[in-house]
């Protein structure tokens, strides 16, 4: 299974779901697609509500992706980390560097 964006536009950011598996096939290209759709908002949410596994090729997509937001003057947060993906994250010490909202 590889991964999936949906986007939508809410009245204060651009929410970006991903969904499906973030591994290093799916990453390469994400990571494009993921930047230039933040490149278009000053403030992006990415839901991943709908993501079931990440590898480290995955975190380092999200990270490059944060990178190019703050680069670019935007904020990006993040939002409906569940189970194994928010494990994870908190085992490599990658939520502390997004602000995090719970709810989606």
């Amino acid at each position: 299974m590889t991964s999936q964006l949906d986007l939508r536009e809410t009245a204060d950011a651009t929410v970006i779901a991903i969904s499906g598996e973030l591994d290093a096939a799916a990453s390469a290209g994400l990571r494009d697609k993921l930047i230039c759709l933040i490149a278009g908002s000053s403030k992006t949410r990415l839901d991943l509500s709908g993501l079931t596994y990440i590898s480290s090729a995955g975190l380092r997509t999200l990270l490059l992706a944060y990178r190019h937001a703050q680069r670019e003057g935007s904020r990006v947060t993040l939002t409906g980390i569940g189970g194994e993906v928010r494990f994870v994250m908190s085992a490599t010490g990658f939520l502390s560097l997004f602000e995090i909202e719970e709810s989606p």
